[in-house]
């Protein structure tokens, strides 16, 4: 039987979580089998607990704690991950967006976090995480206005965002929402360091049909590429991956309109949104 992986406890509060959860099981003399029968769940799932890939729901988490008679550690633990705005698989991302000197966006769904408004933001987020409370959401809602201070410093990174077409005509939040957000969109495209492209339903397949991709640049050191969804991300720094990638998104930006084009299609999509929907309602 092969040993199990190693753990750094310092690396986040997830894999705290996961070496805590390993530490109690083994106390109690169970296999992950035999904890997973007891709460009932698949013992595949109490891996990727230990090892900080998953965090359990807040009920299974419960029944942990009082099964392996934790005495409210792994109830406090999970508060305070639940409590962090930024989840872990984002969080390195994150340090390196804050000292890109480019990044190159493709959208699949929704408009990227630096170019979102906060209503649009905060319906995103409450549709996403339908367990979080309202203070929980607020607080996400507050870290991602926080990172878009980046596009207002003195000598902003430059920010090239190819949309999906779906990403302005989804209408999140409602009709005024996407007013606003269209708007503001087309606002910040006319800065010299934003550039947005749409790339239309008529061109077909593409290279990049599996999720969002961004692909940051630096003044100094190797580029990065990150693969996203709505719950989950990638970060990949392997110098030929990020090559790949950098080649996908070249393809892609042959693919989209041009970006004046592109603002036509917006303003477009945003007369679409001021006009009476189905049932007269705007």
């Amino acid at each position: 039987m092969p040993a199990p992986k190693e753990l750094d406890p310092s690396a986040s509060l997830t894999a705290l979580y996961g070496a805590k959860l390993r530490k109690l099981r083994a106390r109690a003399g169970f296999t992950q089998r035999q904890l997973g029968d007891r709460l009932p769940i698949a013992h595949s799932r109490i891996a990727q607990f230990e090892l900080g890939k998953e965090t359990p729901p807040e009920d299974v988490n419960t029944r942990l704690d009082e099964i392996l008679e934790a005495d409210g550690d792994l109830v406090d633990l999970w508060t305070h991950i639940k409590r962090t705005p930024i989840p872990d698989w984002a969080r390195k991302f994150v340090a390196y967006e804050a000292r890109a000197s480019k990044m190159l966006k493709y959208m699949a769904h929704a408009v990227p976090g630096l170019l979102q408004t906060e209503s649009y933001a905060r319906a995103l987020l409450r549709i996403s995480r339908p367990r979080d409370t309202e203070a929980e959401v607020e607080a996400l809602v507050a870290a991602r206005l926080e990172r878009q201070s980046i596009l207002r410093r003195s000598a902003p990174p430059l920010l090239w965002c190819i949309l999906d077409e779906a990403v302005i005509r989804r209408p999140v939040g409602g009709r005024a929402v996407m007013r606003e957000q269209l708007a503001h969109v087309l606002a910040l495209a006319e800065t010299p360091d934003v550039v947005v492209q749409v790339l239309p339903f008529d061109q077909g397949e593409h290279p990049v049909m599996g999720g969002s991709l961004t692909l940051l640049g630096f003044d100094r050191g190797p580029d990065v590429a990150y693969i996203e969804s709505s719950h989950s991300g990638e970060l990949v720094e392997v110098p030929d991956e990020v090559a790949a990638y950098a080649l996908a998104y070249d393809l892609l930006q042959a693919q989209a309109l041009p970006p004046g084009k592109s603002l036509t299609l917006v303003r477009s999509a945003l007369e679409e949104f001021h006009t009476c929907g189905p049932h007269g309602s705007t």
